[in-house]
């Protein structure tokens, strides 16, 4: 039997379709939610990450107001932008895009940042009270996980899961939402010993690395559901070869755009032994874009009250 291929862009699409009525009603009531993206520098893939969710935003009748500065822009500088964003009543989400440039201190830009605007899900008030249990913005690449478990009828109660990766921004706060939904939870992460052997446990297996095919077929315990959160470009011909040689669809994108994309996880081995995979693109991604303008209408809703 092959495996189930998750399909990330279509439940993003059930999201934004039902965000769309709150937006409406919310603009009927006297304005639309407004997202306030601020971007520091002239880094190529995060300027894309930008357009992206701007465009998301502007298909839902959610407003954006987009904040540039130059890559040597200082900590001051964006801590003064975020203030002021703080206090303007017409912005209800603040998306500071990371990776800000070296010289800018990213933890006390985050922490500037109003928990109520904290659309991210970084604020240490978000994080706390997802450790506790307790209501508040989840990060937004975890939040879509679990709504595309859900949505996908996959269990996560009494399940053994292994996230593989232990990021702020996706490793810790995945393992705490799957601990809230009762499953069995083990963090692993470049200093595990015997990698292999802690993810062949998993009943769900979340990858998030940022390393290319690292986890294989001797990771994969047959039957288990595999999230790969991981997106990394291919550049180099051996690598493509390595990972697609029987796939022609990669191969003549990489001819015809000289890269492509994978993630985490060979693509080859999760087809074979999982029972459920995330494609690479089309998997995780477009769930991260939709539960960021979920956020969005959610802070909106919380400031009209």
């Amino acid at each position: 039997m092959s495996a189930r291929k998750i399909d990330g862009a279509a439940i993003a699409a059930e999201i934004r379709g039902e965000l769309k009525d709150r937006v409406a009603a919310l603009a009927a009531a006297g304005r639309a939610p407004c997202l306030a993206v601020v971007l520091v520098g002239d880094n190529p893939a995060s300027a894309l990450y930008v357009r992206s969710k701007v465009r998301a935003g502007a298909e839902l009748g959610i407003r954006s107001i987009e904040v540039i500065r130059p890559v040597a822009a200082t900590t001051e500088d964006v801590l003064e932008i975020v203030c002021g964003l703080n206090a303007d009543p017409a912005v209800d989400g603040i998306l500071v895009q990371l990776p800000l440039p070296p010289q800018v201190d990213a933890q006390r830009v985050l922490v500037a940042v109003d928990p109520g605007k904290d659309v991210d899900g970084f604020h240490p008030i978000n994080v706390g009270n997802l450790v506790a249990g307790r209501p508040g913005f989840l990060p937004c690449t975890p939040a879509g996980i679990m709504a595309m478990l859900q949505r996908s009828g996959i269990p996560v109660a009494g399940q053994n899961a292994v996230v593989v990766g232990r990021s702020d921004i996706v490793g810790k706060p995945m393992a705490l939402l799957l601990l809230r939904h009762d499953a069995t939870v083990t963090i692993a992460h470049s200093r595990t010993r015997d990698l292999a052997a802690v993810c062949r446990r998993a009943d769900l297996l979340v990858a998030a690395v940022g390393r290319p095919g690292l986890l294989g077929r001797e990771h994969i315990k047959p039957g288990a559901v595999v999230v790969d959160v991981g997106s990394n470009k291919l550049t180099e011909r051996a690598e493509v070869e390595r990972f697609f040689a029987a796939d022609p669809r990669r191969l003549a994108e990489f001819e015809r755009r000289g890269s492509t994309w994978i993630g985490d996880v060979d693509p080859v081995a999760v087809r074979e032994l999982a029972s459920a995979f995330t494609p690479v693109p089309g998997g995780v991604g477009p769930l991260t874009i939709a539960m960021l303008m979920a956020n969005t209408v959610a802070a909106a809703e919380l400031r009209r009250r």
